[in-house]
């Protein structure tokens, strides 16, 4: 009992972090489970996937109200993402951990960098004839009260990236928002606020399709992944209500020296333990 207690605690912090810095819970969680309670890395994976089901349904619903989210363009990349996720979670049963977190510090690197870097926001407009038209690929948003319009630009680069996306979700158990978003806006040119919301809500449906291969594989075990997802539910809606009074940009910058750090050392372990 007490060390399902102190999970749900870790879990709220990972919880509280990966909401205050934009990376995620499931960022947080994995390393704290398999070098904070010796947790084995698929087990670990398993219990991040639902924890990402759990905090992106919450956000996903307040953001598809708003009119952000464009369901459309997250329908058709969810495609792309599900055929990811599920080869993801299939080539985690064929590896070892070791190398799985050697794969997982590589990408929490690449997280980290994208997070930090400054985003220019797009604004494209809509290309007549085009894929993009064709495909509907396009639509509105609000912003400061006036409703503005965009369209989608290099769907087929995007859509090859979010295979991408969806396989390091898939093997590795976390949302991959900061691929997501990478495609959405470096790539296909979305304005900010609709990336980041569609990707938000492609998230849980990316989480759901790998989480199933976990758990048929029984990799999902409830007395982990219970705790874990409701202290990061709880952990991320406390981020949510002190982000706005938080010093966000100190507390990133801070936040990335320690998920480094963290990385350089899973790797370094997944590296040693390859080689014994």
């Amino acid at each position: 009992m007490g060390e399902i207690i102190i999970l749900f605690l870790g879990a709220v912090s990972a919880g509280l972090l990966g909401s205050l810095t934009g990376l995620g819970g499931g960022v947080v969680i994995i390393p704290l489970l398999t070098l904070g309670f010796g947790v084995p890395m698929h087990y670990a994976v398993g219990a991040s996937l639902i924890s990402v089901i759990g905090t992106s349904s919450g956000a996903a619903v307040a953001f598809v109200k708003e009119g952000f989210t464009n369901m459309r363009i997250g329908m058709f990349l969810e495609i792309a993402t599900t055929i990811g996720a599920v080869v993801g979670a299939l080539v985690s049963g064929i590896l070892n951990p070791n190398t799985i977190g050697i794969i997982f510090a590589s990408i929490l690197l690449l997280t980290v960098v994208l997070n930090l870097r400054g985003k220019e926001d797009h604004q494209e407009s809509l290309v007549k004839g085009s894929l993009e038209h064709k495909l509907k690929l396009y639509g509105t948003f609000p912003d400061k009260g006036v409703v503005k319009s965009y369209s989608a630009r290099n769907t087929i680069p995007g859509f090859f990236m979010m295979i991408f996306a969806g396989a390091m979700s898939g093997l590795l158990g976390i949302g991959s928002g900061a691929l997501k978003v990478l495609a959405m806006d470096n790539m296909m040119k979305l304005p900010f606020k609709v990336s980041t919301t569609t990707s938000n809500f492609m998230i849980g449906v990316t989480a759901v399709a790998s989480s199933l291969i976990y758990f048929q594989r029984g990799e999902i075990i409830p007395y982990i992944a219970a705790p874990v997802l409701v202290g990061i539910v709880v952990g991320s809606f406390i981020g949510s209500k002190t982000l706005m009074a938080s010093k966000t940009k100190k507390l990133k910058v801070f936040f990335a020296i320690v998920i480094t750090a963290l990385s350089i050392y899973m790797m370094y372990n997944g590296i040693a333990n390859n080689f014994k």
